[in-house]
């Protein structure tokens, strides 16, 4: 991520490029891998917080202002920080999961959360719907209160 993807004013981060076995593309695997991601307010005061670099246009880059070796980050970085918290590994990738359930359970429709991951409605629903508990109580909650909306209209 460059700090041109990033638009505090708008509260959002684009994706439009991709870095992967040591090559940059200036486009993804799909015509949806090019999108917006909401910033929460959290994570918008945590860029604004963070120093910029003069020698680097990356928003994380490594000591020299390059790209971050992803192994040696695991290693070095991510593997000791887990410890360090007490949470059982886990893959860096897997915090795609953690997004997707949190939107979810946060009421993000399916629809919205498969553009800001660059996938498809199927996707979400096949890989993540299942991990959000207690949605079809939220669901039920949502109708009642639509029919009492309806009906304090009509009566």
């Amino acid at each position: 991520m460059e700090w041109r993807d990033v638009s505090l004013a708008d509260g959002v981060v684009r994706v439009e490029r991709t870095f992967a076995k040591g090559q940059r593309k200036d486009f993804g695997k799909t015509a949806r891998s090019r999108r917006r991601v909401p910033l929460t307010s959290r994570g918008a005061d945590s860029l604004r917080a963070l120093p910029r670099r003069i020698d680097a246009a990356l928003v994380f880059p490594n000591g020299r202002g390059g790209y971050v070796d992803l192994n040696n980050w695991r290693r070095r970085e991510w593997s000791p920080a887990l410890e360090a918290a007490g949470i059982p590994h886990r893959r860096p990738y897997d915090l795609r999961h953690t997004f997707a359930s949190s939107a979810l359970d946060a009421g993000i429709s399916i629809f919205e959360l498969a553009r800001f991951m660059g996938c498809g409605v199927r996707v979400i629903d096949r890989t993540y719907g299942h991990l959000v508990s207690g949605s079809e109580d939220r669901a039920r909650e949502r109708l009642d209160a639509r029919a009492a909306r309806e009906a304090a209209l009509s009566g």
